[in-house]
């Protein structure tokens, strides 16, 4: 990774060489190894050596280089958050905000800035009213990127009435970082927004001290469980895996209720399944 006029200025290559099939262009005088897969962390890296050096990266980019590789592809912009008065056309491929960076921000030791986890968790969550906002930070929490308890507290000392702020306290009260996919976290707020009352989740089934099973959501007192039924189930070595616990869980006299990715496209239908299925 490398920028195009530093290389030819220090005799490593002529101009071209540079233009040679060698050498992959990632954006304006940012060249890559060509045999180098492009993804958006090389897309960051390449970002990076042309922004200013009081900014950083951040939103998204920052939760990928802070270890959730898949919630950026190669077609999101790259996040950069600026401090106020730093002014920059950072051209295409990346999305610039402006916004104060004071003690938010750690680094690789070599050019790449990212902002910090708490600040990356709270900004995420600032951007979004809905519950895309609650499944990432129940990712970043489950993924132990961050507490939840410092994101609660981060945003309790937010001042009233700044953009986003709002979303952001929603976000951190209904998150409890305990989902194991963000579908979990849909079905959980949607099973909250039901009336119901509320399940447990991550519930540890237990016969005599016996550990049986881990569901997605428990009523212990009903022996009714709910669970997501995810695409890992069309693994064939875990179908047999399955199926043994759910005898384990039907011999400890439980119900387990499945909702699947195209039951959620009907809320409706889920909330009456899973009303049935409290009822026995």
């Amino acid at each position: 990774m490398f920028r195009g006029t530093w290389a030819v200025a220090a005799g490593v290559l002529t101009e071209d060489q540079l233009r040679s099939s060698a050498w992959r262009r990632l954006r304006r005088d940012v060249y890559a190894d060509a045999d180098v897969p492009v993804d958006h962390r090389l897309l960051a890296r390449g970002v990076s050596l042309v922004m200013p050096r009081a900014a950083a990266l951040g939103g998204r980019t920052a939760a990928m280089l802070w270890g959730l590789p898949d919630v950026t592809s190669t077609a999101d912009p790259v996040e950069v958050v600026v401090p106020p008065g730093t002014r920059w056309t950072p051209g295409p491929g990346a999305w610039v905000r402006s916004a104060p960076l004071d003690g938010d921000v750690v680094g690789d030791g070599a050019w790449l800035r990212w902002t910090g986890r708490v600040r990356t968790a709270v900004d995420l969550i600032r951007r979004d009213t809905g519950d895309e906002s609650v499944a990432l930070l129940d990712r970043l929490v489950a993924a132990r990127v961050v507490a939840l308890a410092d994101v609660r507290a981060a945003v309790a000392a937010l001042p009233p009435g700044g953009r986003g702020n709002v979303a952001a306290r929603r976000a951190a009260l209904l998150a409890d970082g305990l989902a194991e996919s963000p579908p979990e976290t849909r079905l959980r707020l949607l099973l909250h927004r039901s009336g119901l009352p509320r399940p447990v989740a991550q519930f540890d089934v237990r016969v005599g001290g016996r550990f049986v099973a881990r569901v997605d959501f428990a009523w212990p007192d009903r022996r009714v469980a709910v669970e997501y039924d995810g695409a890992w189930h069309g693994d064939p070595e875990q179908f047999p895996r399955d199926r043994r616990r759910l005898n384990r869980l039907a011999a400890a006299g439980w119900r387990a209720h499945f909702v699947t990715k195209e039951d959620m496209r009907r809320p409706d239908d889920v909330v009456a399944g899973v009303v049935a299925a409290l009822r026995g």
